[in-house]
């Protein structure tokens, strides 16, 4: 088992910058790639960026050049760096492991982000 605690998100005007946090426990050992994802409100969850045990990194074309994402196993914890904020970035943001030989799919409860324009 896996637990997954996300924070830091908030309400930030256009052009602004969030840092989201996601804390793992548990089983940490397995967890292979992590990952950020989005929801916004009548859309599907969408992939922002992920993040092998490696440190291989990919992102989402629509945040390519503005989002970081990285980790620190010491921590146990990834961050989404997120500047240049724009209104289209609103949305409930969810941190995401996989887990073990099977790629156990784990999420945290998410995290609202709010870019005012």
């Amino acid at each position: 088992q896996v637990q997954l605690v996300e924070s830091g998100g908030g309400l930030v005007q256009a052009g602004g910058s969030l840092r989201l946090s996601c804390a793992a426990s548990g089983s940490i050992f397995r967890i292979n790639t992590m990952a950020w994802y989005r929801q916004a409100p009548g859309n599907q969850r969408e992939l922002v960026a992920t993040i092998t045990s490696g440190g291989g990194t990919n992102y989402a074309n629509s945040v390519k050049g503005r989002f970081t994402i990285s980790r620190d196993n010491a921590k146990n914890t990834v961050y989404l760096q997120m500047n240049s904020l724009k209104p289209e970035d609103t949305a409930v943001y969810y941190c995401n492991a996989l887990v073990g030989i099977n790629q156990y799919s784990y999420w945290g409860q998410g995290t609202q982000v709010t870019v005012s324009s």
